[in-house]
């Protein structure tokens, strides 16, 4: 089962159609640390199809800090690496396992408190696709981290 969404993420995600995993719990990305549901540590990211992308909630737990106050980046990393994997799936309806990978951190992310991150598609090359997100403070909207990657569609 689904948890409800964080009662800060209300009024930017209600309405917004939830993109998820096959509902098969074999899916071979059910266990997947970022975005699967049946792992017992993961970061169970989840996604929400918008007209330029994908958003997605965040709230970073305390444990994954790095500086104090702040999350590792390792954490953030991790967090838009499965953003812009989400934004793939929503580009070209098929899964997609990162290629490259590069983050620019812009500001200290912040644990405990509500982040948006953004996904949008830059260009589909067909064998592999471009991709490009950010991390947002939802209260403010300042860019925290950014991110770019190149992501190969796996086969159905």
């Amino acid at each position: 089962m689904t948890p409800p969404l964080h009662e800060a993420f209300h009024a930017t995600f209600d309405g917004l159609e939830e993109q998820r995993l096959s509902g098969d719990p074999d899916n071979r990305f059910h266990q997947c640390f970022g975005c699967g549901p049946s792992h017992p540590a993961g970061l169970h990211v989840r996604t929400f199809k918008t007209g330029e992308g994908v958003a997605s909630p965040i709230v970073i737990a305390k444990h994954y800090e790095g500086p104090p106050g702040a999350a590792h980046g390792g954490i953030i990393a991790a967090y838009l690496d499965e953003v812009l994997a989400a934004t793939v799936l929503r580009a070209t309806g098929r899964l997609g396992v990162t290629g490259e990978l590069t983050i620019r951190y812009m500001k200290p992310v912040p644990t405990e408190t509500p982040i948006v991150g953004r996904g949008a598609l830059v260009t589909d090359h067909g064998r592999y696709v471009d991709v490009e997100g950010r991390l947002e403070d939802l209260s403010t909207g300042s860019v925290l981290a950014t991110g770019k990657g190149r992501f190969f569609p796996v086969p159905d």
